[in-house]
């Protein structure tokens, strides 16, 4: 037993040094690599490929042996006669480039938004925006899946600045909506050529809304002085400590109201059918409500859209991802573990609760 006490004590000894050197290791190489890197990735997915990889499963799974080795004979067969007049076409427009006006085949670009509060999703959706301007054209498209219940407003003022580049460049724009667009969340959507919601995605809340508690009678109530020393009649007009006045407050609410007019401004001019005056009141609609007070154009998931123009475009996904740090991706790896830990405890104290009960 001693010994197996002292081998214990060394080898923990030696496992903990060995981590402290990989640490060191990756540290020192993270930080000679780390001006020379890209500080992100992007990922690009053609949607097309995916889709028939599924129908190929699909009907692998259906089909006879004999039924399956038929089909997939024809399909390699149809895809080389469609590769060889492809390539004949190509061919042909490449040569007749200044004579002719027939389109190029349309390309169409899905991106991603799921919006938080500080409309964090931007600082990849900027990439991802500004990449696919470098290809794409007028006789394209692009296809947003949003999902935001709104937010800060300086942040998605600069979110929605990144689709209206979209629409500057001249190339149609279609918002899909499978949950929610609501405050921040629409004042992107409305940028869109054509907005697209699902029967139950909620839709609208063009209104502002602020908050915040106040401590001051708490702090009075135990004697606590608090000063607030500003300079300019309205630098701070509520705060959450000290003594709240009627024109501070009066102040606020009419700073609320100046950029409840800036925000309808901007979705009248966006979206100039609506009456702003109706639906400008902070309320949500479902999408069947939203269609009747022309907040959005149909009735449709994005999966829906998305699968009608796989049939006659070349459909790709595009996605920017960040480059983890060692250290992101160890607290990642941790979070990850205590969550399941946790899981796991909860799952079993209910089980045995239900068990005894």
């Amino acid at each position: 037993m001693e010994f197996l006490l002292e081998y214990g004590i060394f080898f923990a000894k030696v496992a903990t040094f060995v981590v402290a050197a990989i640490i060191i290791i990756v540290v020192a190489v993270q930080s000679s690599q780390g001006g020379g890197e890209s500080a992100g990735r992007l990922e690009v997915k053609k949607v097309n490929e995916r889709f028939e990889q599924m129908e190929s499963s699909l009907r692998d799974s259906m089909l006879e042996p004999e039924e399956a080795k038929k089909w997939a004979k024809e399909k390699k067969d149809a895809d080389k006669l469609k590769a060889k007049e492809a390539k004949r076409l190509a061919k042909k427009a490449s040569k007749e480039a200044a004579e002719t006006s027939e389109p190029k085949q349309k390309n169409v670009y899905v991106l991603e938004f799921d919006g938080d509060m500080k409309a964090s999703a931007v600082e990849n959706f900027r990439e991802e925006i500004t990449t696919l301007l470098t290809m794409a054209t007028a006789t394209d498209e692009v296809v947003v899946r949003l999902e935001s219940p709104g937010g800060m407003v300086h942040s998605y003022g600069l979110a929605s600045s990144q689709l209206a580049r979209i629409k500057s460049a001249g190339i149609p724009l279609t918002i899909c909506v499978d949950r929610v667009a609501a405050s921040g969340g629409y004042m992107m959507a409305c940028i869109a050529d054509k907005i697209l919601a699902a029967p139950f995605a909620v839709i609208g809340s063009i209104g502002v809304v602020a908050s915040l508690p106040n401590f001051n009678k708490v702090l009075k109530k135990f004697d606590v002085d608090y000063e607030l020393l500003t300079a300019g009649e309205y630098k701070r007009t509520l705060t959450m400590l000290g003594e709240n006045t009627e024109s501070g407050r009066k102040k606020f609410i009419q700073d609320l109201e100046q950029t409840h007019d800036l925000f309808k401004e901007f979705v009248s001019q966006y979206r100039p059918i609506l009456d702003i005056a109706a639906v400008a009141t902070g309320e949500t609609w479902y999408g069947q409500k939203a269609i009747e007070n022309q907040l959005i154009d149909g009735l449709s998931t994005s999966d829906e859209y998305i699968a009608q123009c796989v049939k006659d475009a070349s459909v790709y996904e595009i996605k920017f991802v960040q480059k983890k740090s060692w250290q992101e991706k160890f607290g990642l790896s941790a979070q990850a573990a205590i969550e399941n830990s946790l899981d796991k405890f909860v799952n079993k104290a209910l089980h045995d609760w239900t068990s005894r009960h």
